[in-house]
């Protein structure tokens, strides 16, 4: 059964779509009447979706993208504010939400297969912070991104940490501090995005870099896409003597010896995904 089959909040209006081109997964939010913000059904169903991608290996690479005007409006602020009637006037709640939205990001940077963001429109807060969640991001020139919870007493501080590790830190804390939306060609400048192109055309951008992307071997993608995150949080050294392991593995691999001889043979490789 598919996820949003599973999950669906009825047959006629499922939260998440998904559908496969070629060997790529698109995953499409779906609640473009709530600006696709990430309630905690959302959170629990791109979740889901992304742990069935993981073990498929039918699908080399995911595209997420979103339906309507809005690409992600962050958090749902009515469902969060909802639980202030709760005796612990919502504490238990929130932190359940923020922690499984966290696992979510996470298990976007963990999935052994590259992720590429669509972004058609605002991405805010939480939805920023999933665009920066991704391994690449294409935007439309008609999107933008902000992180305006200090305008309503709310500081960004889980879209901080994806935020903080894709921009230099005075872009970051430009943002975090003044709220004020960065439009998509800034965002190419500061590095949260890859490309900006025409609207409309950022789906299809994003399916054919993940179809690039495919073509490669995918025990190679699994394992520099692990490596390359692991070391962004090491020192210099320990960076690089991980990242010799991590070479020496990789030359052991099969693929890598296939590769290597059809470059020397002038040839196009076989992959065997091992």
């Amino acid at each position: 059964m598919s996820t949003q089959a599973a999950r669906a909040p009825s047959p006629d209006q499922p939260i998440l779509l998904r559908e496969m081109v070629g060997p790529i997964a698109v995953l499409t939010l779906n609640r473009p009447a709530a600006r696709n913000s990430l309630s905690t059904a959302m959170i629990a169903t791109l979740h889901a979706a992304l742990n069935d991608i993981g073990g498929d290996k039918a699908v080399r690479g995911v595209v997420l993208s979103a339906n309507g005007p809005a690409f992600s409006a962050g958090h749902d602020m009515k469902e969060l504010t909802a639980r202030r009637a709760d005796p612990d006037r919502g504490r238990a709640f929130f932190a359940e939400a923020m922690n499984a939205c966290s696992a979510m990001m996470q298990a976007i940077v963990h999935l052994p297969k590259p992720v590429v963001a669509a972004v058609q429109g605002i991405a805010t807060a939480a939805g920023c912070q999933l665009v920066a969640s991704c391994d690449l991001a294409i935007a439309s020139d008609a999107a933008s991104f902000a992180t305006p919870g200090v305008d309503i007493g709310l500081f960004c501080s889980t879209p901080m940490v994806a935020l903080s590790r894709n921009v230099p830190r005075k872009q970051a804390m430009e943002m975090l501090l003044t709220g004020e939306p960065v439009p998509a060609a800034r965002a190419r400048e500061i590095g949260l995005v890859n490309r900006v192109v025409a609207a409309g055309a950022e789906r299809d951008v994003a399916i054919a870099l993940a179809q690039q992307v495919a073509l490669k071997s995918a025990y190679t993608v699994k394992l520099g896409k692990e490596a390359f995150y692991r070391q962004a949080e090491m020192s210099l050294a320990d960076a690089y003597r991980y990242a010799s392991e991590v070479m020496t593995e990789n030359m052991m691999a099969r693929d890598a010896e296939e590769g290597i001889g059809a470059f020397i043979e002038k040839r196009t490789p076989t992959w065997r995904d091992e």
